[in-house]
């Protein structure tokens, strides 16, 4: 007397993870998934995390530490670290948590790839971005100086809303260019046969 073994049912339950979802409304998960964030765009949600990890680490480091920290250079320093580290650690992984598909939110990273030299990557990406905005607070600063005729004068100082706004539209820029080359790129190997 033997045993009928279904093999059919195991290869099934050991294949069920492999399967790719290219259109999301066909994933069975997606039902259990559905909630109130799944209502909200991906792009409004990948720009407000976004803006809101940078504002949170301008409130925590720039302010927290500013009057401890009294050497510009040391600041930038650490504020590029940290802002590298969230990026990495925080905000890339709550984009790959949030996807319904793999790779669905990799146009909004600069390193979209879950390894361990993306996070040295985005230290020093950090401080690229970092300095574009202080660079951009200080053309505001003796714009308005130079219309308004004073000297010295802080029109707009560094808050966590602003500096927010300011780091995702630098750091959205640099993000377009990345994706607009690799467009770029693979629409010529696509036309060349390449591909």
């Amino acid at each position: 007397m033997g045993y009928d073994l279904k093999k059919d049912a195991v290869d099934r339950l050991v294949n069920a993870d492999k399967k790719k979802y290219d259109d999301p409304k066909k994933d069975p998960g997606k039902q259990y998934r559905s909630g109130l964030l799944d209502k909200i765009p991906t792009w409004v949600l990948a720009l407000i995390m976004k803006w809101w990890f940078a504002g949170a680490v301008c409130f925590f480091i720039l302010w927290g530490l500013g009057t401890y920290v009294q050497n510009d250079m040391d600041m930038i320093l650490v504020m590029s670290i940290v802002l590298g580290m969230v990026t990495d650690i925080l905000v890339n992984n709550a984009f790959r948590f949030f996807e319904t598909y793999q790779g669905q939110n990799s146009k909004w990273m600069m390193f979209p790839q879950k390894a361990f030299w993306t996070f040295f990557a985005n230290i020093p990406y950090a401080f690229v971005v970092y300095y574009i905005v202080m660079y951009i607070y200080n053309v505001i600063n003796v714009m308005g100086n130079t219309i308004s005729g004073t000297e010295n004068v802080i029109y707009l100082g560094v808050e966590p809303v602003f500096f927010g706004l300011f780091y995702v539209a630098v750091d959205m820029c640099f993000i377009s260019m990345k994706n607009l080359f690799i467009k770029i790129i693979n629409d010529a190997k696509q036309k060349n046969g390449l591909e």
